[in-house]
């Protein structure tokens, strides 16, 4: 298991950390910031998901006229964990 924490850009929560598995399994998401209500949910719903699965369903995802949003920012970082 590994721990990452990645700095958003853009949206109100500051600071995404997940852990993350050899089979790509996200657990522990944890927001920063943000709306907390929403990211509560947000973690609630990828928790035990694969990576890829997160990623496909949560990129593009935007907020007003952010160009992101906290979910979009949470498919960022963990690409960027899938990447090493």
């Amino acid at each position: 298991m590994t721990h990452f924490d990645y700095e958003t850009q853009g949206t109100c929560a500051r600071v995404i950390s997940f852990d993350m598995d050899s089979d790509h399994i996200v657990t522990n998401v944890r927001f920063a910031g943000g709306c907390d209500g929403n990211l509560k949910m947000i973690s609630k719903f990828v928790e035990g998901m694969k990576a890829e699965d997160i990623v496909a369903k949560c990129s593009g995802n935007l907020c007003r006229n952010k160009g992101t949003s906290c979910a979009d920012q949470l498919a960022k970082g963990i690409s960027q964990a899938l990447q090493g």
